[in-house]
């Protein structure tokens, strides 16, 4: 019988990719990111990734033992986690906090909902959300920058992030009347130094995570994922420029549209979270409209927490913070049915 005549449910057209294509590739492209943070860093960084992914994979084997459930561990999933986990540590801490942080990663924020498809929050930052709720001091200390840094000229960024600079030196100017003239002066010397930082900025040459703090090696890796339609422009767009716009309008220190948009965007993990992170396909709208209000939440988000938090960034929590509204997203932004009112 002619089985063009057959009818079957939908989809009816169905694409070449696979899980695991998908997961390999999105690592392949991350790759460049963490040999440079090895180079920059030093060889510790690499025993974080590599015990950080071992963590992810065994605690996705036992958990699918436990639980009775087909082994699949080589679908790349669990390898992605420990990775992006890693890339979200500080360089300098101890080899059991990857291990702690994947292995809670994959266990709470993965397996017990199910397994891939089925968890309503990115793993990897259910993990790093943890260590920080757990372990703040290791997470929010870094070690002295390498030397032959280009930002030498402002102490404190010797054993701090660029956006830790940042956010001490924008309070005191923003209240310079209770800091002493040297503070407002330091404070002053230390924002324009930031702002004229951008080849530092661009090409990693800072302190920070060990993934996040190049931003032309992930924006090439960002760059094939979209070209190759793994990941959609929507949501890293509208993530990204409203974070922009946002710091532009509110995130200066002689008031509003006086912000430097580019230097939050090139600072700490915004490339990193927009581009891999906020655009899972498990834990982001399906919808189009849904995701281009996801990535305007993960930025108000990641602004409000920058500028007013406690922390000095913000992207992990914006981003678990929309997961949690992703299904009231597809919901309210599904399209009407053809011919439906």
């Amino acid at each position: 019988m002619d089985k063009s005549l057959f009818i079957s449910p939908s989809p009816h057209i169905r694409a070449q990719d696979s899980i695991p294509r998908l997961m390999y590739s999105v690592i392949v492209t991350l790759i460049p990111a963490g040999v440079f943070g090895v180079y920059w860093f030093g060889i510790n960084t690499l025993w974080i990734m590599l015990v950080s992914i071992a963590s992810a994979v065994l605690a996705e084997m036992l958990c699918q033992c436990i639980m009775k459930r087909p082994i699949e561990i080589l679908d790349g999933s669990a390898v992605l986690t420990g990775l992006l986990l890693a890339y979200n540590l500080p360089p300098g801490i101890p080899l059991w906090l990857p291990a702690a942080g994947s292995f809670v990663g994959i266990v709470i924020g993965k397996q017990i909902f199910g397994g891939l498809g089925y968890n309503p929050l990115n793993p990897a930052l259910v993990g790093r959300a943890f260590l920080m709720a757990s372990w703040p001091v290791h997470m929010t200390v870094f070690g002295a920058l390498p030397s032959g840094t280009s930002l030498s000229g402002i102490d404190a960024l010797t054993s701090a992030t660029p956006l830790n600079v940042f956010k001490q030196a924008r309070e005191i100017l923003l209240d310079s009347a209770s800091h002493s003239i040297q503070e407002v002066t330091e404070a002053s010397l230390s924002i324009s130094q930031l702002y004229s930082s951008y080849g530092a900025l661009f090409t990693g040459r800072i302190g920070g995570c060990i993934g996040e703090t190049s931003a032309i090696l992930l924006l090439f890796g960002a760059a094939f994922l979209l070209y190759k339609r793994i990941i959609g422009w929507k949501i890293p767009f509208s993530y990204i420029g409203t974070v922009a716009l946002l710091t532009w309008i509110f995130g200066g220190t002689d008031g509003l549209l006086s912000g430097n948009p580019l230097f939050h965007v090139l600072s700490g993990g915004l490339l990193l979270g927009a581009f891999y992170m906020a655009t899972d396909m498990v834990t982001s709208p399906v919808t189009v409209k849904g995701r281009i209000l996801f990535g305007i939440g993960c930025g108000v988000l990641t602004v409000l927490i920058r500028l007013k938090g406690g922390y000095p960034e913000g992207v992990s929590y914006a981003i678990l913070l929309m997961n949690l509204t992703v299904p009231l997203l597809d919901r309210y932004t599904r399209p009407k049915l053809f011919g439906g009112s």
